[in-house]
């Protein structure tokens, strides 16, 4: 159909509280249909759910208690057709404005169940209005992989990063020596070098205990000089002989005080190696290298913990690449509202959840989608309106009227916010009157100015 159907008129008779009445809602925008508790409001939008949605819409109880006749229902469409139900069993009529019939499922194209029946969403979970949405959007698929994606990356940032920061805190706690060797300390090659200091050592203390020798060599050769000496006078006799051994004893102690110059002056060249340090080294080695792998370890905690947050941020941008997917689809869907959306599952408007919404702000989410769901359905009935202030209605009306919807709804009051007043079961100042009884010849008087119902 070309333009979305709306009601142009509604007649009713002994349905639930309602006596008679008849009412041409206002095309675009709010009817507001007001009254005092138990006079026949919600009634009336009874009998349009059951007019247009079918027998699962029936009342339990559809005929005015009292009444002599049976429910009559008659609404006028928009597209022109007709549709009545009267009868003992409300039986169903629909005929277009040449007269031609048809049934329910030709109503069933255009009129939506939800705008027939706007608690069933008003009280739905969140995740079942989220549902609404996104199935009238056609991309509720699309939009779980997305939300599936966003929390296993969500989840998998978050375990990272408290690995990292377990990992930071860790390698935190971890011993930090200053003084720490560049790297291990090998106590072999301190060992390999004490053992050629000690062999230098031993070497120079041979060469030591050489001098020392040749020394007590030659004083013994100086003793055995002096003792020649003395015998000289004694062997005169031999005095060449000993002259000779003279000489030769001469040349040897000469010989003997140039060797010793000689080892005296090698001894003094040489210098001893200090063992002290390196002993004091290999010590000390095991507990540098201690400090060296405790140092190596930390290093390695803090480059395990700064890869694990290098980890965190390419999830945080997957997570930002994901985030910006899901909005460019909703963008694309095409939300029935500015600033409607659907975060972790449930409706947000404007930021909010739906139980953070005002009753204003939750009526027009619920409006919007429910026409969004059958667009060709120009209409949406609303029950107990008397939770918006004068304000809040007044601003849900205009917004009716700019969206071009025509909404039906009642309110428990009787001021200037309502359209029509229903009291016993009648438009105040309406003058209707019901049909009578038939009569004993079984037939009933028209009520309505003659004619069919």
């Amino acid at each position: 159909m070309s333009e979305d159907v709306k009601i142009s008129a509604l007649e009713l008779e002994n349905v639930k509280r309602v006596r008679a009445l008849m009412l041409e809602p206002t095309k675009d925008g709010l009817t507001v249909i007001g009254g005092r508790n138990a006079q026949g409001k919600t009634s009336v939008l009874d009998a349009i759910a059951w007019a247009l949605g079918g027998n699962k819409m029936r009342p339990a109880n559809p005929n005015r208690n009292g009444a002599a006749m049976p429910a009559k229902l008659k609404v006028s469409l928009s597209n022109g057709l007709v549709v009545e139900r009267k009868g003992k069993n409300g039986a169903l009529h629909v005929t277009d404005e040449k007269g031609m019939r048809a049934g329910q499922a030709l109503l069933d194209e255009f009129v939506g169940q939800l705008a027939l029946d706007l608690p069933r969403f008003l009280n739905a979970s969140d995740r079942e209005r989220a549902d609404y949405l996104l199935a009238t959007l056609g991309v509720d698929a699309e939009l779980a992989r997305i939300d599936r994606d966003i929390k296993a990356a969500y989840d998998q940032r978050r375990d990272v990063r408290r690995d990292a920061d377990r990992a930071a805190k860790a390698a935190e706690a971890m011993p930090w020596h200053e003084d720490a060797p560049e790297g291990p300390v090998s106590v072999s090659d301190l060992t390999a070098d004490l053992q050629a200091a000690l062999a230098t050592t031993a070497a120079n203390g041979s060469a030591r205990g050489e001098v020392e020798l040749l020394r007590a060599r030659r004083d013994e050769m100086n003793r055995r000089a002096n003792a020649i000496d003395a015998e000289i006078g004694e062997l005169e006799g031999r005095l060449e002989e000993e002259r000779l051994r003279y000489k030769q004893a001469i040349e040897e102690r000469d010989n003997m005080m140039e060797a010793l110059l000689e080892a005296k002056r090698h001894a003094d060249a040489l210098e001893d190696v200090d063992t002290a340090p390196i002993e004091r080294a290999i010590a000390g080695a095991e507990a540098d290298n201690e400090k060296w792998r405790d140092n190596q370890r930390k290093a390695e905690a803090e480059a395990g913990a700064k890869a694990m947050d290098e980890e965190a941020d390419r999830l945080s941008e997957r997570l930002d690449a994901l985030r910006g997917e899901r909005m460019a689809l909703l963008e694309r869907a095409g939300m029935p509202l500015p600033e409607l959306s659907i975060e972790d599952g449930a409706l947000t408007y404007r930021g909010q959840v739906w139980s953070d919404m005002s009753g204003a702000e939750q009526l027009r989410v619920a409006t919007a989608i429910v026409r969004a769901t059958k667009p060709e359905c120009g209409f949406v009935l609303v029950d107990k309106l008397e939770q918006l202030d004068h304000e809040q209605l007044a601003e849900f009306a205009a917004w009716c009227e700019g969206e071009g919807l025509q909404v039906i709804g009642t309110r428990v009051a009787t001021d200037d916010t309502c359209t029509v007043v229903i009291e016993d079961g009648r438009i105040v100042g309406q003058d209707m009157e019901e049909t009578p009884a038939p009569d004993p010849r079984g037939e009933a008087i028209p009520a309505w100015g003659g004619g069919e119902f």
